[in-house]
């Protein structure tokens, strides 16, 4: 259940990678993924930032999957197992939700995450105590909110495996454990690990143009001037 992608960064290099990530948009790594041939890494629309001031969702996935099925006890000892090797930096991307109607992430479980480092969440499922996670500082996206528990409902199965989670120009958009997770008010999108350095530095050179045109558009000139001078972006 602990099966990974090996990683080709180190600790240092991650933790670079995803300061930089932060100061981009996702639009623009939409449109960098457009021009590359990668059309179809966005994810759903459906998908909601928790707290509408919260900070930007960014960072290395860490996938857990699970599924609607009934058990006894009180509690599920896979997601315990399955949280407890987040690390710095990470995403908890959680998959098999669906529309179930459950909730299968609260405040305790965030807050233990967040102390392990845990960058934020992205949830392909229900929510609950969001008013105590919106004060945590701990981003989070996610389908839906209940308050109905998942114990006994609904289960781990595997983690640290690909998973499939609802895309916006395609039906499933595969993540994979390592591969870069970057949300803010426009949405969510998958970078495969391959393709990280290669569309970073293509999205902050995309943000540096940008900056330019609204220096030279606040300046006066006109946008038809403006787009003949840098094109189309």
């Amino acid at each position: 259940m602990t099966t990974t992608l090996a990683s080709t960064f180190t600790p240092e290099q991650k933790a670079d990678l995803r300061a930089r990530f932060l100061k981009v948009d996702t639009a623009n790594v939409a449109d960098v993924l457009d021009e590359m041939g990668h059309l179809d890494f966005g994810l759903a629309s459906s998908f909601w930032p928790i707290r509408e001031s919260q900070n930007k969702l960014a960072g290395w996935a860490y996938t857990i999957r699970g599924q609607m099925t009934p058990y006894a006890g009180t509690g599920d000892p896979e997601k315990m197992k399955a949280v407890a090797g987040l690390s710095e930096g990470e995403i908890s991307v959680w998959s098999g939700g669906g529309a179930s109607g459950v909730c299968f992430f609260g405040e305790l479980i965030a807050r233990g995450m967040q102390h392990r480092g845990c960058a934020g969440a992205l949830i392909d499922g229900g929510i609950r105590d969001i008013e105590w996670i919106a004060q945590m500082n701990f981003p989070v996206f996610t389908q839906y909110r209940s308050p109905v528990q998942s114990i006994g409902r609904w289960g781990v199965n595997a983690w640290q495996v690909p998973v499939y989670l609802p895309g916006a120009t395609a039906e499933r958009v595969r993540v994979r454990p390592g591969d870069f997770i970057l949300a803010d008010f426009d949405g969510a999108i998958v970078i495969p690990i391959d393709l990280v350095e290669t569309v970073l530095e293509r999205s902050e050179a995309l943000t540096r143009k940008e900056v330019a045109i609204r220096e030279d558009l606040d300046a006066g000139m006109g946008l038809p001037e403006v787009l003949e001078k840098y094109g189309h972006v």
